[in-house]
């Protein structure tokens, strides 16, 4: 049995080799930080896991099988001179294609086509060692923490939310190591997202309230910060309180001259006016984002048609037109595989003032 005295990142990083495991995998299979392997393995011997990672590593290897403990035990006597420097190794990665590949995939999550967008994420996030990556290297690599983070969050499961969390974490951590305060409060705001769509609401309305007034975000993104304390108050049931915040937030686009984000604005004070129970000013506000949103994306108009759906089901009137709305977002949610606003349409149909 192969059995290690004291781990030092040096050993700890000859086990990740030894089990055939990129950086990603080895944090998931340890249940640590991407951040963590890669500073294991960037300072070697110089330095040491904490007590309790030490026995999660003896756990690893002593769960390894018979090739996989052969190899460690080989990596382990190895002249450290015939290892590959980090230098060359980082020479390797060409950014060019990695810039390529990452606005592919922007375009990929604005049509929800996950699977194209995560086989290119894959092609990069597998063989992508951190420690290994000059600075530009470990920009673009922050960048794919965050738009694959950005396709668990779209996909919406209760176990692609915790993975979004894990992914957004680690992105974070890259760029306050690079000193990108911008891209690190961006990834607090979708932080918050995740929270709400995790049901912590009360949590997620302060993380958005502490980001409104942050100078580390545009002017737009602060706007956005306000309007999603809207939205948790909302879905909390303060929906007075709700529209007061949206409509500071839908002048803020207005003032800014942003046609989109304000449509998105006026859909949510549809929402809080329904939830307060005055459907004339849902109709209204809903009409309004209707006529001035694109909503060329399949989340987007899954999101309209729902939003107008719940607003027409409420009135014994309009229940019919209301069904048949719901039933279409439903059918583009399916096709698109967005299982969270799946979810969110089957609890509209549940509730008892829609049944």
């Amino acid at each position: 049995m192969v059995t290690v005295r004291r781990w030092t990142g040096l050993e700890a990083g000859l086990l990740r080799q030894a089990l055939r495991m990129s950086v990603r995998g080895f944090a998931a299979h340890l249940g640590v930080g991407i951040r963590t392997v890669s500073k294991w393995e960037q300072k070697g011997e110089k330095t040491c896991p904490w007590p309790d990672t030490q026995a999660i590593l003896d756990t690893a290897l002593a769960r390894a099988d018979d090739a996989e403990r052969a190899r460690f035990k080989q990596l382990c006597a190895e002249d450290p001179s015939r290892r590959v420097p980090s230098e060359v190794k980082a020479a390797r990665v060409d950014h060019e294609t990695w810039t390529e590949d990452l606005e592919r995939i922007v375009v990929c999550l604005d049509r929800q086509d996950f699977t194209f967008a995560s086989a290119l994420l894959d092609r990069w996030l597998g063989p992508a060692q951190p420690q290994d990556l000059d600075q530009r290297g470990l920009y673009l690599f922050g960048r794919s923490l965050v738009l694959s983070g950005d396709l668990r969050r779209l996909q919406g499961t209760v176990r692609d939310l915790l993975a979004a969390k894990r992914l957004y974490a680690d992105a974070h951590e890259v760029f306050t190591e690079l000193d990108i305060p911008r891209r690190a409060a961006q990834i607090e705001l979708s932080l918050g997202v995740v929270t709400e769509m995790s049901g912590n609401l009360t949590p997620a309305a302060t993380r958005y309230q502490q980001l409104v007034h942050d100078g580390r975000l545009s002017t737009t993104d602060r706007a956005r910060a306000l309007l999603w304390v809207g939205t948790a108050l909302a879905k909390s049931g303060e929906n007075e309180f709700a529209i007061q915040v949206m409509q500071q937030a839908a002048t803020q686009f207005e003032q800014l001259e942003e046609p989109e984000e304000w449509a998105t604005a006026q859909q949510k004070l549809a929402l809080a006016h329904r939830g307060a129970g005055d459907l004339t000013r849902a109709l209204h506000h809903i009409d309004a984002a209707r006529i001035n949103g694109r909503f060329e994306t399949p989340l987007q108009r899954v999101q309209i048609e729902t939003a107008q759906a719940h607003i027409l089901l409420t009135d014994p009137a309009t229940r019919t037109a209301g069904r048949f709305a719901l039933d279409h977002a439903s059918s583009i949610a399916t096709q698109y595989g967005l299982q969270h606003q799946l979810r969110s349409i089957n609890n509209i149909r549940n509730s008892k003032e829609c049944a």
